[in-house]
């Protein structure tokens, strides 16, 4: 009888945190400038210098650890964890190992198996290294030291994840905590969150875990389900082949669909962790922590509740709506601006959606601004343009984030509202259609759709479609 394996996970989840400057120095953290501009002698590692600590580093970490049910060390340090590559200029991370600002946390994910707790085992601050950029034309390496500096929280999971259902639903829940908190934009495309999955197997009713492997370089929810599926496959293969797993790194290629080994596996004592001697120790205060605890933001749970309050809206919207704090503050800023909340939540629930589907984007990624929608619904209300032009703009929009307004100026889009005019054009339809004349007059309702078809393409779109049913209806 084959064996059965169940798979054990955890994540190590790296998030950028949405400050400004750097953790220890006033650079830049803006995403996609020239490489090595946004560096100075901190960041780079220059002898002599020394660190600052940023405070809004430490206010973020501790707001996502307040909103995942951690205990926040109120007495915490940095300490140096020391490695040589090239891209970390000091020859050392600081980091926390000792006192993390976070401990014995845990977010509740709801999967179709029903509701589950995950812990989170600790949140720790840190700064990021830099970047190494290969060039194979000319057979060499880069380093960028735009992101070297760059704070980072890491969060570590305990190992209570069992598929790679629960692990998206884990992600998901974390980054819309964190986006909400608006600690990071949490884009994994831009790797302003990255996640590293330590995964092993065992059979199941085993107590003991297996070994376990590390996997990195997963930028997306896809290449994370794919890794976890084949690292399972592969360390099941072994494990049925009489071999035994191999505590390391590995590194997921999404393009093969498989993993190689990049090195074995440290532990804390390869790092030779030591306090850092150049930061003193943080105290959070408790008027400290009750501050920060003041200021968390609206969560998806009250949210909901409110909208079903205020709004009125259906509660398969809301559910979407406030999936992401990106759509949430469409709707709520659109509807600030033209008060028509079910027709906010109509375009963002179909044309938003269809559109994010059709070009495989996130809700994080939409360009046009709440404005604008706005703009295009009042458009419509004041009959200035039809829904099948507003349909055309909106596609634009989508793209361009275009001002509609001035698009329909400039594309002469405005609806044709001339009675005179459409009840001429409607008569030469008439005139020119005979057989649906007839067909219509004998009973058959659906002949006047291809009448009203004729009439909207005469006038080239820029007719009400309402106005010329109601107008072909009299005149027949």
């Amino acid at each position: 009888m084959p064996r059965e394996y169940e798979t054990v996970i955890g994540l190590e989840v790296h998030v950028e945190l949405a400050t400004k400057t750097k953790i220890f120095c006033g650079c830049s953290t803006r995403f996609g400038g020239a490489p090595n501009t946004h560096t100075c002698p901190v960041c780079t590692g220059m002898p002599g210098s020394l660190p600052v600590l940023n405070k809004q580093v430490v206010e973020y970490a501790a707001a996502v650890g307040i909103a995942t049910n951690c205990k926040i060390t109120q007495h915490c340090k940095f300490d140096r964890k020391n490695y040589f590559y090239p891209d970390n200029p000091q020859n050392y991370q600081i980091s926390q190992l000792y006192l993390p600002i976070c401990k014995d946390g845990y977010v509740e994910i709801e999967t179709e198996q029903g509701s589950k707790k995950v812990g989170i085992h600790e949140i720790h601050m840190e700064e990021d290294a830099g970047k190494l950029i290969h060039d194979d034309w000319e057979d060499v390496t880069m380093v960028d030291y735009n992101r070297s500096g760059v704070p980072l929280i890491e969060i570590v999971s305990e190992p209570d994840m069992r598929s790679a259902e629960e692990v998206i639903a884990y992600l998901e829940k974390l980054r819309m905590i964190i986006q909400y908190l608006g600690a990071s934009d949490c884009k994994l495309q831009e790797g302003s969150m990255r996640a590293d999955v330590n995964l092993s197997v065992r059979e199941v009713g085993a107590t003991e875990f297996g070994t376990r492997t590390e996997m990195k370089n997963l930028n997306s929810f896809t290449s994370i389900a794919h890794a976890i599926a084949g690292e399972r496959e592969r360390q099941i293969d072994l494990l049925e082949n009489g071999k035994r797993v191999t505590q390391e790194t590995r590194r997921w290629d999404d393009t093969k669909a498989e993993s190689y080994a990049m090195r074995s596996k440290e532990d804390a004592q390869d790092y030779r962790y030591f306090p850092d001697p150049d930061l003193i120790l943080i105290e959070i205060s408790d008027a400290w922590l009750a501050q920060i605890k003041s200021n968390q933001p609206e969560f998806r749970t009250q949210k909901m509740a409110r909208y079903k309050e205020e709004y009125q809206i259906p509660d398969y919207d809301i559910e979407i709506i406030t999936g992401t704090k990106r759509m949430a503050d469409i709707f709520e800023e659109a509807v600030a601006i033209c008060q028509q909340p079910k027709k906010v939540s109509n375009w963002l629930m179909v044309e938003t959606m269809r559109l994010l589907k059709e070009k495989s984007m996130d809700a994080d990624q939409i360009r046009f601004s709440p404005a604008h929608l706005a703009t295009l619904i009042m458009l419509v209300d004041q009959k200035v343009i039809n829904q099948t032009i507003a349909k055309e703009i909106f596609e634009v929009m989508f793209e361009e984030n275009i001002d509609p307004k001035q698009y329909v100026e400039e594309n002469g889009l405005k609806q044709e509202n001339d009675e005179g005019a459409l009840k001429k054009t409607v008569e030469e339809v008439i005139a020119a259609n005979p057989q649906s004349v007839a067909d219509y007059r004998a009973g058959k309702e659906k002949a006047i759709g291809f009448l009203v078809g004729q009439t909207m393409k005469a006038m080239k779109g820029k007719a009400d479609p309402a106005s010329v049913n109601k107008l072909l209806k009299e005149l027949l």
